[in-house]
């Protein structure tokens, strides 16, 4: 497949992007620009490079001990087609999907209709992170999140439950 995402970078390993050893696929362009965001030089949608999905899995595959992949940002909501596209890819090798966004569950859910492949990246996603980076909420105690506001999302299971499950990693 050799459709593009505009990305700021790469991380191959990480265990603090999410349970078990993930690769880090971080999203150039975000709308949201919150206050004492980590990721500051990913808001331009003007920056970053551009990858092919094909890539990124060739990258994947070299690793046999990756147990997913984590999409950051920048904002993934932002390229959701391209992001579900390489999510789909990524399932194929048996690999679980986190997406962090600065949307609540609720507002994608309501949207899913309004903005193109929004629906298609919460259905490939198996855990959410939501919610946009509170300065005054910062938490440093907190796993995979960096505000209290934010919430760590089984999508799965909220869809199946027609309620958004809040779990704790």
């Amino acid at each position: 497949m050799n459709t593009c995402l505009r990305i700021a970078g790469i991380i191959r390993e990480s265990i603090v992007d999410g349970p078990g050893i993930r690769m880090v696929v971080f999203a150039q362009g975000c709308k949201h620009k919150c206050p004492g965001c980590h990721n500051p030089e990913t808001h331009s949608f003007d920056g970053g490079t551009l990858v092919t999905i094909n890539s990124v899995i060739e990258l994947a595959k070299k690793n046999p001990l990756l147990d997913g992949i984590t999409f950051s940002g920048g904002e993934p909501f932002e390229q959701a087609e391209a992001f579900a596209a390489l999510a789909r890819e990524a399932k194929k090798l048996n690999l679980n999907i986190m997406t962090y966004t600065g949307y609540t569950y609720e507002y994608i859910l309501a949207n899913a209709s309004r903005y193109r492949g929004w629906g298609e990246l919460l259905d490939e996603t198996d855990i959410l992170v939501d919610g946009r980076f509170e300065l005054e909420k910062r938490n440093l105690l907190l796993n995979f999140r960096g505000s209290e506001n934010q919430r760590i999302i089984d999508v799965k299971r909220s869809k199946a439950e027609n309620a958004v499950v809040v779990i704790d990693l």
